[in-house]
């Protein structure tokens, strides 16, 4: 019998990774399939908001908000490269929410979750204020300025998945797992290669079910567990447009029908605006924003804006499918975002399938999975959780060191101009300094395929990072699909289907560099 490890991880989303991550470190050998890119399912398509869920307060989930709330803060500390401060405004609106009411939600925000670095809410006169410039003029005179948090969502998963693997995890992505089943107490898992159809299988102590949307697909696929609980699949879908307004902050507004829809400053010259709640029923990888949706969202932010937004306005959309614990709630606006576990031992061997969760809340979810797993794995070198404070890979500066970093990038590597370096920055943080390597020029990072992507970037996107197409690159690793023209996407997937044969090895060890 080959190696057996401690445990096996379906699915590469952010509950995945994050578990892979946690289990890693405690000393415990890890395996994790992914049968597309990482965060290609439900973890790249959220809001990118680090954050309580001041709404969620209304359904009563103050032990979720509470969770949320204390995360914020830390995942803010080990990732202040891809998570930082934002500012939301409430403009307060007659016949919806009374402001007592949003007074009290906010009170409550600010100190049921410990706050120490994030500013306090404040008073706005949106008669005087800038943040109130933007707004349909007089119809608007008060609200409301609160924290949260901003993340690169599909940043997040990968750096986690990263440091799993640095910590002795393997990381198999484009992998599908097509069959679990149980010999001798020991799960087997049998996988397919999804660009060869090549099958193998590996086997593992325990089983972790993190597929997100297709969570009760897996338990069909021979586990031997009839699912207790059930998937409420639900569709939210964003628009972006160019910048609609100057300032740095986000705005949160109420809809008639009892939603609230976000504007967030996005990638420095874009809006971003979401999102819808309706269950989703379908194949969940092809769902995309619906004329209805992005006309929905249009009207919803016209409300608020003096310059009205219209579908022609938008550049791009996303859309993605939550896969949540379905509570039996008639609207899927109050379906809940807490996070169920399912553990079942059919033949002795554990298997635990996550429902629901968010990614504000993956770190606790990772630490609890684990804590429910705690009596069938054996070994390890440590029985607590410990990624609470540990930066993930290139997070080892203070939360308001960005600045110096992109300073010091500037030093050492004057031919970078200064968008460039930034961009860096906020990708890689520490880590800059090795997608640049030894290069004394522009001309030693290789192709330059557009926006400040060199070939040097995109190398390192294949060596260290698990990216296998353009795709991969310009919409999960970054966002440049947003200033990249079609044609130089083209040139990018050509180049990299090229040379992804020559990173192959590398790329499937995936372990410690």
């Amino acid at each position: 019998m080959g190696m057996v490890y401690d445990l096996a991880i379906i699915g590469g989303g952010i509950n995945g990774c994050g578990i892979a991550r946690d289990a890693a470190g405690r000393g415990h050998s890890v395996f994790l399939c992914e049968m597309n890119d990482l965060a290609s399912g439900t973890s790249s398509w959220s809001t990118k908001l680090i954050h309580g869920g001041l709404r969620y307060l209304e359904y009563f989930e103050f032990r979720l908000v509470r969770e949320a709330l204390i995360e914020r803060e830390r995942l803010w500390q080990i990732a202040p490269h891809i998570i930082g401060p934002l500012r939301f405004v409430l403009p307060h609106h007659d016949g919806l929410r009374p402001a007592w009411r949003l007074r009290l939600g906010l009170f409550m925000y600010d100190y049921l979750g410990g706050r120490k670095l994030l500013p306090p809410t404040r008073s706005v006169d949106l008669a005087h204020d800038e943040v109130g410039k933007p707004l349909i003029p007089g119809r608007y005179t008060k609200g409301f300025e609160y924290s949260d948090c901003f993340v690169d969502d599909a940043r997040l998963v990968v750096l986690t998945a990263r440091d799993a693997a640095e910590r002795g995890a393997e990381i198999r992505t484009r992998t599908r797992a097509v069959q679990v089943s149980q010999q001798g107490g020991i799960w087997q898992v049998t996988l397919e290669d999804v660009g060869s159809g090549a099958r193998s299988t590996i086997q593992a102590r325990a089983l972790v079910n993190a597929a997100g949307p297709w969570v009760e697909g897996v338990l069909r696929s021979g586990a031997g567990v009839d699912a207790r609980y059930k998937v409420r699949l639900v569709q939210g879908s964003h628009i972006v447009t160019r910048k609609l307004y100057d300032h740095d902050r986000a705005y949160i507004f109420q809809n008639a029908d009892g939603r609230i829809v976000f504007a967030i400053p996005y990638q420095g010259d874009f809006t971003l605006i979401g999102t819808t709640d309706r269950d989703y029923h379908g194949d969940p990888s092809q769902v995309k924003a619906t004329p209805e949706e992005i006309d929905y969202l249009c009207k919803a932010v016209s409300g608020y804006f003096a310059k009205p937004v219209t579908p022609a306005d938008v550049v791009w959309t996303f859309s993605g499918v939550r896969p949540l614990y379905d509570d039996g709630a008639s609207e899927a606006k109050a379906a809940t975002r807490d996070y169920v576990f399912e553990l079942d031992t059919p033949g002795g061997a554990p298997l635990l399938s996550i429902y629901g969760g968010k990614i504000t809340t993956y770190r606790r979810l990772a630490e609890e999975a684990l804590e429910k797993l705690s009596s069938y794995l054996k070994g390890g070198t440590a029985k607590q959780g410990w990624t609470a404070h540990q930066p993930l890979p290139g997070g080892d500066f203070p939360v308001d060191g960005g600045p110096a970093l992109i300073g010091d990038l500037l030093r050492e590597y004057p031919f970078l101009a200064s968008a460039h370096a930034s961009r860096l920055v906020h990708a890689y943080g520490t880590r800059a300094r090795d997608v640049l390597g030894s290069a004394k020029s522009a001309a030693d990072l290789g192709r330059d395929f557009g926006a400040t992507l060199t070939e040097a970037e995109v190398r390192y996107l294949m060596s260290r990072e698990w990216a296998c197409s353009a795709d991969d690159i310009v919409w999960r690793r970054s966002k440049l699909g947003l200033r990249l023209t079609p044609a130089a996407v083209a040139a990018l997937d050509e180049w990299v289907i090229v040379h992804r044969a020559a990173e192959k090895p590398q790329q499937q060890a995936g372990g410690r560099a």
